[in-house]
């Protein structure tokens, strides 16, 4: 596999539109197995192969492996790594176990972390109140592969990201956000 190659392909919205009929979606705990196509999906989604990027993006794409694995093998409580599945939409494939072709096409991670240092930021004065032992599940690295955006695949993570936190007895979510 090249490491600077970079996904170039735009669908038009009929494509989609075709594309969503054809195709549905699942999400699961990241397996180790994994590593390799989240990576993909992350570097694709944050980085350019435009310029030097296209030479330091092998980097970038290495110390992503490396942090994602090492958070994957941690086994900290409420930490998970979620990934979407897209699935062909035929009579045999209506039970995913019995799928041929699965691809990986998003990703989102999840943690709970601690007040500190600049996350205050995130929060509004009457939140600051008392926050000796404020915890809060954060979002991080959500990424759908550019030839699957517009199609469902971050609300689902989205979900059940909420679903999953609510289980923690969280009651909100946040994520920082930078500019495309």
């Amino acid at each position: 596999m090249n490491p600077l190659f970079c996904l170039s392909k735009f669908l038009e919205p009929q494509a989609k539109k075709k594309l969503s009929n054809e195709f549905s979606f699942f999400i699961r705990i990241a397996q180790p197995k994994d590593i390799n196509s989240i990576t993909e999906v992350l570097t694709n989604s944050f980085y350019s192969c435009q310029g030097i990027m296209g030479y330091v993006r092998p980097f970038l794409r290495l110390g992503i492996y490396e942090d994602l694995r090492n958070r994957i093998r941690s086994k900290t409580e409420h930490y998970l790594c979620l990934v979407a599945m897209v699935v062909e939409n035929t009579e045999s494939t209506r039970d995913v176990s019995n799928t041929r072709k699965q691809d990986l096409v998003g990703t989102v991670e999840i943690d709970v972390r601690s007040r500190g240092g600049m996350d205050v930021l995130l929060f509004n004065s009457w939140q600051l109140d008392n926050l000796d032992n404020f915890e809060y599940a954060y979002l991080s690295n959500l990424a759908v592969d550019a030839n699957y955006r517009k199609l469902g695949v971050a609300q689902k993570l989205l979900s059940y990201c909420e679903h999953k936190v609510l289980g923690w007895g969280f009651c909100e979510l946040y994520l920082h956000v930078l500019e495309n």
